[in-house]
């Protein structure tokens, strides 16, 4: 049962059930208080102690279905199951008996399959599985691998010989035994399609988002942008996990050794109490300013629903958007899903031609007091104003008063500076210029950004 429920364990993470040591240890003890013998009591407990949501229970609940259905082997109907006559021959009992003969001297596998006894093939089924380790299967084009390692296990040289022996001495249970390996086949193939399935999720989903993080951020395909915006949820996750939680030595800082002396004095100056010096940690605030412009929006889409996704971790967010003009949008982000915050924000300012120089003087004009000593800024944008007035002049006050500027820009290196790009007469004034075309690109931006308040 421990092993069973630990390869159920396995095939619910593939499934995208997150399981920590804890809830898989509560599930082993649940399971061990209602048994296996009502499969829909397990299923409750389960889903009882591992599901955190209501996404969650659905998935565990279609991988227990999946997980604890097995093929079934369907036995071939062979000549001595259809019913004699009230006056059977001496001919056909001889031949029985022949039969019952042959049959003691097969090896197991071919015994168990004239017999048809289903409960001993299955279980011949699950110990070739396990033998053969299944649960490793990890890409379709492992299928016939592990397919033949299974029949290998229970046993399918033997039973070729048998097949062999029986061909001369006894042809009809020569032909049973032939059809019911086409029947055993076809099971091994069943499990081993449902084994991938179960197993096999994980590395295809470990493998899709790793394509997907390396893939630029503004020419992905439809089929792929909500695919995206789960990978992004699950960076800020990961991210407000790394974050949200500064260890303790890191928050009490150095032993300090002169107070610690002194406080021990009594005792000889043995250390029994302790002294730190604690660091002093500034509030983190954080100003976006997104350009939304066409050639960048859907970038912007995935920055700005990371950044609203990690108010864990930074308590002070305010997110503003511009193309030919600029607008705050944090409450707009903070009240809607993000499908319907992004529609409303790209239906205000959203599609347009990018004026840099008249969204500077928009924030100028209107949130200048956003920024103080302990805020980063960051803008997202590509830098290209159109051949209009820049001014960096007010990018380089934003500088002076702020923590940090850091500039993310999603075109690649190659073109900034060229043609309209502002970008060598912008970075002048930033702490940190990076490209950040891709998810992972702008996973680690971010990261470095917060790791400065940890």
């Amino acid at each position: 049962m421990r092993d069973t429920l630990h390869r159920f364990f396995r095939a619910a993470r593939g499934a995208g059930v997150r399981i920590s040591p804890a809830e898989s240890i509560d599930a082993m003890r649940a399971a061990a208080e209602v048994g296996p013998a009502d499969r829909a009591i397990l299923r409750d407990a389960l889903l009882l102690t591992m599901a955190k949501s209501g996404e969650e229970k659905a998935a565990l609940a279609a991988c227990f279905d999946t997980f604890f259905t097995h093929p079934d082997f369907e036995a071939p109907s062979g000549a001595n199951d259809d019913e004699t006559g009230e006056g059977g021959s001496e001919t056909e009992a001889a031949a029985g008996t022949a039969s019952a003969q042959d049959s003691t001297e097969l090896g197991s596998l071919a015994q168990m399959l004239l017999a048809q006894d289903r409960a001993a093939i299955a279980a011949a089924l699950s110990n070739a599985s396990n033998a053969a380790g299944l649960t490793d299967i990890r890409v379709f084009t492992q299928r016939g691998l592990f397919a033949s390692r299974v029949l290998e296990q229970l046993g399918i040289a033997q039973l070729r010989d048998d097949i062999d022996a029986l061909t001369t001495r006894n042809p009809a249970d020569a032909e049973r035994l032939a059809t019911a390996l086409g029947s055993l086949r076809e099971t091994v193939s069943e499990m081993v399609a449902q084994a991938l399935l179960l197993y096999g999720r994980e590395e295809k989903e470990a493998l899709r988002n790793e394509i997907l993080r390396n893939a630029p951020m503004a020419r992905l395909e439809q089929r792929q942008i909500e695919q995206m915006r789960t990978l992004i949820r699950n960076i800020a996750r990961r991210l407000r996990e790394r974050f949200s939680k500064p260890r303790k030595r890191q928050r009490r800082g150095h032993l300090d050794v002169r107070r610690t002396i002194r406080r021990n004095a009594a005792w000889g100056g043995v250390p029994f109490m302790t002294a730190w010096k604690r660091r002093h940690r500034d509030k983190p605030k954080i100003v976006a300013i997104c350009d939304v412009s066409g050639s960048v929006a859907q970038v912007s889409d995935f920055f700005l629903l990371l950044i609203h996704s990690l108010h864990e971790v930074v308590s002070d967010v305010r997110s503003f958007a511009f193309s030919g003009n600029l607008i705050e949008v944090s409450e707009v982000l903070e009240k809607n899903k993000p499908e319907e915050a992004m529609k409303q924000i790209m239906s205000s300012v959203g599609y347009g031609s990018s004026d840099y120089g008249r969204s500077f003087v928009d924030f100028e004009k209107g949130f200048m007091s956003a920024i103080t000593a302990q805020t980063t800024v960051i803008v997202l944008g590509d830098a290209r104003s159109n051949n209009l007035d820049p001014r960096a002049d007010i990018l380089r006050r934003i500088g002076e008063r702020s923590k940090r500027l850091v500039w993310l820009n999603p075109e690649g290196r190659m073109g900034w500076g060229f043609g309209d790009s502002e970008m060598p007469r912008y970075a002048t004034f930033c702490n940190v210029v990076r490209q950040c075309a891709t998810a992972q690109q702008l996973e680690r931006a971010v990261a470095d950004i917060v790791a400065t308040y940890q």
